[in-house]
């Protein structure tokens, strides 16, 4: 019998229009469709016209799931994994599932598509030949201890965070960084009040201590200058 395959497939984070026409098919192909939010994919999947099995699969459940799903696929079926925006295993579950397929011997194929930090960083004005992601910070232990770990990287760093704690969290780059770091944070990717506000440090956080931020976050800020 021949093993299935995993498809990881990202999905839009604002456009609807950004959805590739190889993403669409494979997901209209899929024996089985892993979503982080089945409410939240129902809809990008009803637009679509996607009526394929759907099944929940996030943090909570991806590790008393994850030996079943991979015995599924080395049964012969053809799973895709979509999270509720972008691509998955980027600051989304995805990993796990990619490596219990990985050491299993199933064939992984992730489609290119949709991702937050990528439009951030080009819009960014800052270097984007050589970055690192750092994702999510932690909120509350080991929060100062991530961000002092990164005070003598050069390369320009690229943050995910919520709107609540952008002034917090640039507050504290500030502290670490220094006020005249050249940053950007943009908002909302891809939809209509999409947004990318440059400036120092200092700047930013004046600017969206005046303007309360809204929407998704992703923060670049200019690595150090040797």
């Amino acid at each position: 019998m021949e093993k299935g395959m995993l498809y990881i497939v990202p999905t839009p984070v604002g456009n609807m229009e950004d959805m590739t026409f190889r993403a669409i098919r494979v997901l209209k192909e899929a024996s089985l469709i892993l979503a982080e939010d089945t409410r939240t994919s129902g809809n990008l999947l009803k637009h679509f016209e996607i009526k394929n099995a759907m099944q929940s699969h996030h943090k909570f459940n991806e590790h008393q799931t994850v030996d079943g799903l991979v015995k599924r696929i080395e049964a012969g079926e053809t799973v895709a994994l979509i999270s509720d925006a972008g691509t998955p295993g980027i600051s989304d579950p995805g990993f796990l599932l990619v490596r219990e397929c990985v050491r299993a011997g199933i064939e992984v194929q992730t489609l290119p598509g949709a991702t937050a930090f990528v439009p951030a960083l080009v819009s960014s004005g800052l270097p984007c030949d050589k970055f690192c992601f750092e994702g999510f910070l932690p909120q509350k232990k080991g929060r100062q201890t991530a961000i002092k770990a990164l005070a003598e990287e050069t390369r320009t760093m690229i943050f995910y965070e919520s709107p609540y704690r952008v002034v917090k969290t640039l507050t504290q780059f500030a502290e670490v960084f220094g006020p005249e770091r050249q940053a950007s944070v943009s908002r909302e990717i891809s939809k209509v009040h999409e947004e990318t506000v440059h400036g120092t440090l200092v700047e930013l956080i004046s600017h969206f201590t005046t303007i309360e931020p809204r929407g998704e976050i992703v923060i670049c800020v200019a690595g150090k200058i040797k």
